[in-house]
């Protein structure tokens, strides 16, 4: 049987939404001005530390390519940020302040009914997307320190991103919203790993076919 089209798969153009905004166009949010000097510094800075971290990884960046890559000397850098750690807490920051998971703000469509907003996390990113998954998901594995600033922002984001899914698990109708979120988070994120893993897109595919049977188990006395 071929899969039914959800509302939650196409944007309000009808395109498929990437699954994180702007990093399945390697134009988008990359472009870094040559500008020398500290004017602007930080914000190339913070660019540069988006654009690397990301595509290939915190731990494998360098001082020299990320100062680099941002046209800052390195005593430019550090009148910004004390340190590497504190430029990686920018960062994760940055992506939660600007809203850049797209697959998560999914769940803010108010123009999606409830059940759809929670099917939307699953939804496949399209070919052109670099498969580089969660920033946060990456950024637990590479930071080693449990008690370190960065793995505080990784747990409070994902604990958010729970809270969220759990509301909207509730006003989809859910007997027990709680436990349906937690099965949704974690099946989100091992789609969201495997297809990192993989490469495979077919994960979210295969997700989504696993949400909408416990969303339906959910919401059977609804």
């Amino acid at each position: 049987m071929q899969e039914r089209a959800d509302p939650s798969e196409t944007g309000r153009s009808g395109t498929t939404i990437d699954i994180l905004r702007g990093v399945s166009d390697p134009q988008a949010g990359h472009t870094i001005p040559a500008t020398a000097g500290g004017r602007g510094a930080r914000a190339r800075i913070l660019a540069a530390a988006r654009m690397l971290f990301y595509e290939q990884g915190i731990n494998a960046t360098g001082m020299k390519q990320l100062t680099d890559a941002a046209h800052v000397s390195t005593r430019t850098f550090y009148q910004h940020f004390s340190s590497k750690e504190e430029l990686v807490s920018a960062y994760l920051q940055r992506w939660d302040s600007e809203h850049l998971l797209g697959s998560e703000a999914g769940l803010d469509r108010l123009d999606l009914p409830p059940r759809a907003r929670l099917l939307a996390l699953f939804r496949t990113p399209p070919a052109s997307a670099a498969a580089r998954g969660c920033p946060f998901h990456n950024a637990a594995v590479e930071m080693s320190d449990p008690d370190g600033p960065a793995r505080t922002l990784i747990t409070a984001h994902k604990q958010r991103f729970l809270e969220k899914i759990t509301e909207t698990a509730n006003a989809a109708g859910a007997d027990t919203p709680k436990q349906l979120a937690q099965q949704l988070a974690i099946l989100h994120e091992g789609a969201t790993a495997w297809w990192t893993s993989t490469g495979d897109r077919a994960s979210f595919l295969h997700a989504r076919r696993t949400a909408r049977l416990l969303l339906d188990q959910a919401t059977t006395s609804r």
